[in-house]
């Protein structure tokens, strides 16, 4: 589905050069669930950034579904992650003027889907993750846990082949943190893929793969279990 080569980015100031990847070779299988482990600073924000194709490298190049878009405009950029990646973040990111249905709703607006669809994939992606009795409600009248329900629902209602996760459990309890794991597990297993950063060990062994990072390098790969084919 995806893969980098020597994929390295640099941010240069007037005084300092910080290279936060350098030679990043990976890849990651349709239907895989890939955990990035490493220390605040390795890099791993700045990977997951450059794969949902918010940001491009400095170097080297980068395949998602076999289409070389390291070098894209943001507009080109723009087109291809929408309807095809799905972002979660640790802070839910909800907008909090709007519903929870309506902050699932904006993708499919601005994929231009009709609002009789639209309506069907809300509801249905609610009940998914089991928060469609908080529909009308705000963010702000959420728990955590609720919130990032919502960030999910709103990830997925697309229908994207890609999730990344960043630290999606990291603002969580424990209990709300197995419940999200547990979402992006059975995501998963329903084959969608999915990468994602997290410091949590618990939370990395729920993937196939987890790959540490150190300064800007992958330093070891290691698999934790099959992919389930079919």
């Amino acid at each position: 589905m995806l893969r980098t080569e020597e994929l390295t980015k640099t941010f240069r100031s007037e005084e300092v050069e910080t290279i936060a990847l350098s030679k990043v070779n990976l890849a990651v299988e349709e239907g895989e669930f890939v955990s990035v482990m490493g220390p605040s600073g390795c890099g791993k924000t700045t990977l997951l950034n450059i794969l949902g194709l918010l940001d491009s490298p400095t170097q080297g190049k980068y395949w998602l579904n076999g289409i070389e878009v390291s070098r894209l405009s943001e507009l080109k950029r723009t087109r291809i992650r929408r309807g095809n990646i799905g972002f979660v973040f640790q802070s839910f990111n909800l907008i909090e003027e709007l519903s929870v249905y309506h902050n699932v709703e904006l993708p499919l607006l601005y994929m231009g889907v009709s609002s009789g669809e639209r309506k069907r994939r809300v509801n249905e992606v609610l009940d998914q993750v089991k928060i469609s009795h908080r529909k009308k409600n705000f963010p702000r009248q959420l728990s955590g846990g609720q919130q990032q329900r919502v960030a999910i629902a709103r990830a997925v209602v697309s229908r994207p082949k890609l999730i990344l996760a960043d630290e999606p459990t990291g603002n969580l309890d424990s209990v709300n943190g197995e419940e999200i794991m547990s979402l992006l597990t059975q995501l998963n297993n329903d084959g969608t893929t999915i990468v994602m950063v997290t410091h949590s060990s618990a939370d990395a062994d729920k993937a196939h793969r987890i790959i540490q990072l150190f300064d800007g390098h992958i330093i070891t790969e290691r698999i934790k279990k099959a992919m389930q084919i079919g």
